[in-house]
């Protein structure tokens, strides 16, 4: 049996494609031959097997490598490209990470691996999430110690101080741009949302702020030396909280900041029923706690209300989920202090709007205060906003660890 190996790198973070040639020649019957040994998992005959590494995809140059194990992580077996000329059959041992092929003919053959490549949402439940609390963490099954205070929704959602939920959207360069930064609020019914990491400026809303506002060094956790502020009715001439008459969500947020992304991009961006029916600030923040205000802003708003877009504003029970679970218990109204904002990742230090409306007053809606306790006011103010939006459920994990330095990559 004599094996050469070539693997072909792809340029970029699309992935890596393996490439291995097995040669080898049967005198008579049929016999399933495992090119592995099955205690180290090292390739059959050594000594005869060159493995390659394409130095850069369409260039045809080729770097030998001194590798001689099957891929063990991070690749699958592809089926579709894996054959054999003479029609030998090619399977992938999963259990042991091996090859299998069933031939009774001298054959040459070819075994492709790419590089794995789970769907998003797919690869945060089943591979991030392990029980609740674990990688920061939570399914909102209503089971277990925090079950009680669980929104119910069937939803994972990341809470805590600083959980690895970043992820580079936008930008496919190597080291991801402040502006391109988000966060994972959550997987919700097979989609991943995320929220922007720091305020949105002019350069993606592009329509001049109301004002310009020097943050609180003492509550600040961006980077921003200036933050822009933004009516939440998108005009000092425009007093109605209803969002859909809001031209900061129909010409700012769905108009400038989804066309500066471009399409390649907005392509992965589900469109989203927005729950934007409200409720009255009792039952949204001053007696609300995160389970109270998820069900009085989702499942029980005044007005059965939705808006049909792309892009929005985080919801105030996201906002009060992504605090430790030993705060679920507390009205968002008193957030306000240091055990809620220095456990809760969302929590940015400044104040910024909702997409939350009161039902109490026709020109109110909710905000964050830079203190992190959540109250409403007059939807002529401005303050700061960080888009929102949910992930096409078909978008694929390219690579990243999640970490703000490393983020997660979605191809």
């Amino acid at each position: 049996m004599r094996c050469k190996t070539i693997k072909k790198l792809v340029v970029g973070s699309i992935g890596i494609l393996v490439v291995i040639c097995l040669y080898f020649g049967i005198s008579s019957g049929t016999e399933r031959v495992v090119i592995s040994n099955e205690e180290s998992k090292q390739l059959m005959n050594t000594n005869a097997l060159t493995m390659m590494y394409k130095i850069e995809a369409g260039s045809g140059e080729y770097q030998v490598t001194s590798d001689t194990t099957w891929p063990q992580e991070g690749y699958v077996f592809n089926d579709r490209l894996s054959k054999c000329e003479n029609g030998s059959e090619l399977s992938w041992d999963d259990e042991n990470k091996r090859v299998i092929v069933s031939t009774s003919v001298s054959d040459k053959c070819y075994v492709y691996f790419n590089v794995y490549a789970p769907i998003f949402s797919d690869y945060i439940i089943n591979d991030i999430y392990t029980e609740d609390g674990e990688n920061g963490l939570y399914y909102h099954d209503e089971v277990g110690t925090y079950g009680t205070l669980e929104a119910g929704d069937g939803s994972y959602r990341y809470a805590g101080a600083n959980p690895n939920n970043y992820v580079c959207f936008g930008s496919d360069a190597t080291s991801c741009p402040a502006d391109n930064l988000y966060r994972i609020i959550g997987v919700f019914d097979g989609q991943v949302k995320l929220i922007k990491y720091d305020y949105a400026g002019e350069s993606t809303l592009g329509t001049a702020p109301a004002r310009i506002v020097t943050p609180n060094s003492s509550y600040y956790k961006g980077s921003l030396s200036n933050i822009p502020n933004y009516y939440w009715s998108g005009s000092s001439s425009n007093d109605s909280n209803t969002w859909s008459s809001s031209t900061l969500n129909t010409d700012i947020l769905n108009g400038t900041y989804l066309n500066t992304l471009g399409s390649e991009w907005t392509s992965k961006i589900a469109t989203t029923s927005w729950k934007v029916g409200g409720n009255t600030y009792s039952n949204i923040t001053q007696n609300a706690t995160p389970k109270i205000a998820y069900t009085n802003e989702i499942e029980s708003p005044v007005e059965n209300t939705t808006y049909s877009a792309k892009i929005g504003l985080m919801y105030v029970s996201e906002y009060g989920y992504a605090a430790s679970p030993e705060n679920w218990n507390t009205t968002l109204y008193n957030y306000d202090n240091d055990t809620n904002r220095n456990n809760n990742w969302m929590y940015m230090g400044a104040y910024e709007w909702t997409i939350s409306r009161s039902s109490d007053y026709g020109n109110d809606a909710f905000r964050v205060n830079v203190d992190g306790g959540v109250d409403d006011y007059g939807v002529y103010n401005y303050y700061g906003v960080r888009p929102s939006f949910s992930l096409e459920s078909s978008v694929v994990l390219s690579g990243g660890s999640g970490t703000s330095a490393y983020p997660f990559r979605v191809n």
